[in-house]
């Protein structure tokens, strides 16, 4: 079978369930990695490539939902919980905390399949994002102090004159700060310019009011 991109992160103790899995997920075209517990996969570091986590909720050193809250507000794989002891309570739990799905075991070839299809194409739209955001940190680091003071202003939709008050400048001034963000934030209107605001997070910030005199 063609190679697919990504890679299934399996983590299970039982050894024949991840001989199993890497058969399984092997034969699907997926690279595959398998930890025995959650202390062994929270050590092997993060994955370039889309990705997404097996997690088997009952783990030797750590229940898999905790493992799913420890990892909440952290990058890492989208993920896909397998269990033998199933029940509603925990499938809702895991479900709300974001969990692609939650598959007993034994699972059928065809549902895990789906799941992990879909954590492989969340996986990417989130390492998209990521990917932007950080492109858009590095051009706002090329502004100047005072470019990063006009930004969020301008970005609220103040007039020149209100952005030049605040800031104790002239309206020439700002003009000339004002197309210097443009052009170093490679914006290419102000509607664009105001997306990457809002993506950086300095849109509507409190340093975003203005100070005037």
């Amino acid at each position: 079978m063609t190679g697919r991109e990504g890679t299934v992160i399996v983590v299970d103790d039982d050894q024949s369930v991840r001989a199993a899995m890497e058969d399984l997920i092997g034969s699907l075209g997926f690279g595959i990695v398998t930890f025995a517990s959650a202390a062994e996969y929270v050590a092997s570091g993060s994955y370039a490539v889309p990705a997404c986590l097996v997690l088997d909720v009952n783990l030797p050193d750590m229940n898999g939902l905790e493992l799913q809250r420890q990892l909440a507000g952290r990058q890492h794989p989208p993920i896909i919980f397998i269990t033998g002891y199933g029940d509603i309570p925990s499938t809702v739990r895991a479900m709300k905390a974001g969990a692609v799905d939650f598959l007993p075991k034994p699972f059928d070839e065809q549902q895990l399949l789906a799941a992990v299809e879909s954590a492989m194409s969340r996986h990417r739209l989130e390492q998209s994002a990521q990917a932007e955001v950080a492109e858009l940190e590095r051009r706002h680091e090329a502004l100047t102090p005072r470019e990063r003071e006009v930004l969020p202003l301008i970005a609220r939709g103040l007039l020149n004159k209100q952005v030049a008050a605040s800031l104790g400048i002239s309206e020439v001034t700002l003009q000339i700060h004002r197309g210097n963000v443009m052009r170093k934030m490679q914006a290419e209107s102000f509607a664009d310019l105001v997306r990457m605001s809002i993506k950086l997070g300095i849109a509507h910030s409190a340093d975003a009011e203005p100070r005037m005199p």
